[in-house]
C-alpha cells in the first residue's frame, strides 16, 4: 500500500525560472528594447542644418573677402586662411578629371545624403553619438555638394602649414563635419553598439 506522503509531490524550487532551469528569474537579465529615432530625427536634421548653413555662409566669405591663391595669415606659422578651388573629391583625388568627376562626385554626394536622412530615422534612439556623427556627415555632404552644382568645385579657404616645410591640403567646415562626424561614427560602431545589444 502506498502511503500518503508518498504521494505528495516534490517540493517547489524557491524560485520559478524561464528559460534555463538554472537561472532564476530574478537573475535574468533582459535586453533593453531599441527605439528608433522616428519623428525625433527632426533635431538631427537641424544640427545638419547648423552644419551646412556654417559652412556656406564662410564659404560666402572666403569667396568676398579673399583672393584666389594669396594667403592671409592667422595664427602663424600654423593657419592660413587661404581660398583654392577643389574640382576632384578629398585632398584633390580627381581633380585634373575631364570634367566628369562633377557630376560623379554630386551623384554620389546626393546618394549618400539620401541614406543618410533616411538612416537617421531609423536609427536607435539610445545611439546619440551615432547620430549626432550621421548629421554631421550629413551636413557636410550637403555643403559640398551644394558647392559642386552651383560652381563645379568646392570652395575651401582653411590652410594649415608649418612655416614652408609642411602643408596640410586645404579644407573647409564641410570637410570638418564630414570628417568628425565619421570619427564619432567608429567610435559608435567600435565600443558603444555591443553594448545597446548586449
Amino acid at each position: 500500500m502506498v502511503n500518503a506522503t508518498d504521494k505528495k509531490e516534490s517540493p517547489r524550487p524557491a524560485h520559478v525560472t524561464t528559460g534555463s532551469s538554472l537561472t532564476p528569474k530574478g537573475r535574468l537579465i533582459k535586453t533593453p528594447k531599441l527605439i528608433a529615432n522616428g519623428k525625433r530625427a527632426f533635431v538631427w536634421y537641424l544640427l545638419s542644418l547648423v552644419v551646412l548653413g556654417l559652412d556656406q555662409w564662410t564659404k560666402w566669405l572666403a569667396e568676398t573677402k579673399l583672393t584666389f591663391h594669396e594667403p592671409v595669415p592667422v595664427i602663424e606659422p600654423f593657419l592660413n586662411w587661404t581660398l583654392a578651388y577643389n574640382y576632384g573629391a578629398a585632398f584633390s583625388f580627381l581633380a585634373d578629371a575631364g570634367g566628369w568627376q562633377k557630376w560623379f562626385f554630386s551623384a554620389l554626394a546626393l546618394v549618400m545624403s539620401l541614406f543618410l536622412i533616411v538612416y537617421l530615422i531609423k536609427a536607435p534612439r539610445q545611439a546619440k553619438l551615432l547620430s549626432v556623427g550621421l548629421a554631421m556627415v550629413l551636413g557636410g555632404a550637403v555643403g559640398n555638394l551644394i558647392d559642386r552644382l552651383l560652381h563645379g568645385h568646392v570652395i575651401d579657404f582653411i590652410h594649415i602649414h608649418s612655416a614652408d616645410v609642411w602643408h596640410y591640403p586645404i579644407f573647409n567646415i564641410a570637410d570638418m563635419g564630414i570628417s568628425i562626424g565619421v570619427a564619432l561614427i567608429i567610435i559608435d560602431m567600435l565600443f558603444l553598439e555591443k553594448k545597446r545589444s548586449s
